[in-house]
């Protein structure tokens, strides 16, 4: 099987279901900021030795491909029900956040994006995160979008930080600290 097919050769795309939109379509670039960020999160777990982080971000990069086929189905899709993402994986990251904010120091400053390369990444990942949701926000005004896609990202872009305040404090990497 040959990986390209030159469907997208005239500047268009698919959805599941075969309707066509144009490369710069709202749709569109809320799925290719999610699948940016999936690989920011794959870069980053790249760098990662500890098992418990690498395991949580294997399964936030499989959460990312749900949004990602949740995007790319139409409301009108006659399986646009088995493709919509729930509130587990919100509840999930919920949980992640709080037990890893435990091991952390509290936060008495703002921190800049940095510390060792993976916790940098993690940060970088953060505001692709953020623009992702700007995305997908953006879309709601057009579209029906499944509201839990918003939260998701939401939630996720708190993980993230949290993830590279890990990672930065595991690694014995100090915080930039915000100096006004």
């Amino acid at each position: 099987m040959k990986i390209y097919t030159k469907f997208g050769d005239s500047g268009e795309t698919a959805l599941f279901g075969g309707m066509r939109l144009p490369k710069d379509a709202p749709r569109i670039e809320a799925i290719g900021t999610v699948d940016e960020l999936n690989a920011y999160i794959g870069y980053a777990q790249t760098l990662i030795d500890d098992a418990d982080l690498s395991e949580l971000m294997t399964r936030i990069q499989n959460h990312l491909f749900s949004v990602g086929a949740d995007l790319a189905t139409p409301s009108t899709h006659a399986k646009a029900a088995e493709f919509r993402i729930s509130e587990d994986f919100t509840t999930e990251m919920e949980t992640a956040i709080d037990a890893l904010s435990e091991e952390l120091p509290p936060l008495t400053n703002f921190i800049l994006p940095g510390g060792c390369t993976a916790g940098a990444i993690l940060h970088i990942a953060r505001v692709v995160c953020r623009r992702s949701e700007r995305c997908v926000v953006c879309l709601t005004r057009e579209e029906d979008v499944n509201p839990e896609i918003i939260r998701s990202l939401n939630r996720l872009s708190d993980l993230l930080f949290v993830l590279a305040r890990a990672v930065n404090f595991r690694a014995n990497a100090p915080e930039p600290i915000w100096e006004s």
